[in-house]
């Protein structure tokens, strides 16, 4: 991404110079639709890649914090950052309604920390610490959309809707993802069983993947938590009752190779959105306040579970650092961000989450190894 970035305000400069170079680049980024290449084609893909290689006994045994994490810690965060940004944009002479500062919240706070994991083994930090925040980042993610989508729906019909509509709504789309999860799972399951070449299985594992989305879309169900509970049940069960020992090795290759090549270029094409942002002054010293607001709100939704359920001796003072400067922010939150419409703010929404997942990336993201250390 740092790469990416620095690319990006190469051409902004050069394009001062010679605006048609910078004209085409807008064009070529603005021809991409992230938001959906994203969240339709490639978040699947990559959350089945985190989930097939996590293992169950593992997660069960911190299931309880990871639980917490995923939902009741991106709701407190996702309130206390729309809170927190509606007050600040009184004070700078932007009043915004109060839904639009929760949107803001709710696309700001599914985290993204897969990518640091390597950094954190490196490190040496606790297996249960690893598995919090690869468990947290996993059911987030479709937690995280599913609060977006229901705040979305409501700021867009406020009128119409209640909030026992988005209340039914969410239980819908998130048990449903659940529910269709473990159908695809088990089919995909059933049908290794009865195959023995891995060719045949890997593609196998493509079509849960495909499936469970085009399922999610049918039912209206979230696909993000489907295709996560589908790879932990092919991820573990599968791998010990249904495959060889060569197909677990050559799916368990193939994912890594799909993870690390769809997170490259996701970190490329955040980069290159640079290039579309509008900086306004304001919204610049905004950003950097609301990037210390995001970092307090993740220490606060992390601690305040922590102690409902009297985890001061499974989760340290020194964890709750981790898991927050490691709760990294990424392209879900820019994707969510461009589905917002011109009426509901999108320009400085998008800029304003544009500052924090950079900050998150290459502050947090290079220096996450060296807290974990101390």
């Amino acid at each position: 991404m740092l790469t990416s970035l620095l690319l990006s305000l190469v051409l902004v400069g050069v394009g001062r110079i010679y605006p048609p170079l910078l004209q085409e680049l807008v064009e070529l980024v603005n021809e991409v639709d992230f938001a959906d290449l994203l969240l339709e084609a490639m978040l699947g893909f990559m959350l089945f890649a985190g989930a097939i290689h996590i293992h169950l006994d593992e997660l069960k045994k911190v299931r309880l914090p990871v639980v917490l994490f995923s939902t009741l810690s991106v709701v407190i965060n996702t309130f206390l950052v729309g809170t927190g940004v509606f007050g600040l944009l009184q004070v700078f002479g932007l009043p915004t309604p109060y839904l639009h500062c929760l949107l803001f919240g709710a696309l700001i706070s599914p985290t993204d920390p897969i990518a640091v994991l390597s950094i954190l083994k490196a490190a040496g930090v606790s297996k249960s610490v690893e598995m919090k925040i690869a468990g947290e980042s996993l059911f987030n993610d479709g937690v995280g959309v599913v609060v977006f989508l229901s705040i979305l729906k409501v700021a867009q019909h406020p009128e119409a809707m209640h909030w026992t509509d988005v209340a039914t709504l969410f239980v819908q789309e998130a048990g449903g993802g659940v529910l269709l999860g473990f159908a695809a799972g088990f089919a995909g399951f059933y049908l290794m069983r009865n195959i023995d070449n891995y060719k045949v299985e890997v593609l196998l594992t493509l079509g849960v993947v495909m499936g469970s989305y085009l399922g999610a879309h049918q039912f209206h169900v979230s696909g993000p938590l489907a295709v996560v509970i589908a790879g932990l049940l092919i991820g573990n069960h599968g791998k010990r009752l249904a495959m060889s020992e060569e197909t677990a090795d050559y799916i368990d290759k193939f994912w890594e190779l799909i993870d690390e090549t769809l997170n490259a270029i996701l970190f490329v094409l955040i980069g290159l959105e640079l290039v579309v942002l509008s900086f306004e002054p304001t919204w610049f010293a905004l950003g950097l306040i609301v990037i210390a607001l995001g970092l307090a709100s993740r220490y606060a939704s992390i601690w305040l579970p922590a102690q409902l359920i009297r985890l001061r001796g499974a989760i340290t003072s020194h964890t709750i650092l981790v898991l927050t400067w490691g709760g990294l922010r990424g392209g879900i939150s820019i994707a969510l961000a461009l589905k917002l419409t011109p009426e509901l703010g999108r320009e400085m929404w998008l800029t304003l989450t544009y500052m924090v997942v950079a900050f998150s990336i290459l502050v947090q993201g290079l220096t996450v190894g060296r807290l974990a250390r101390q």
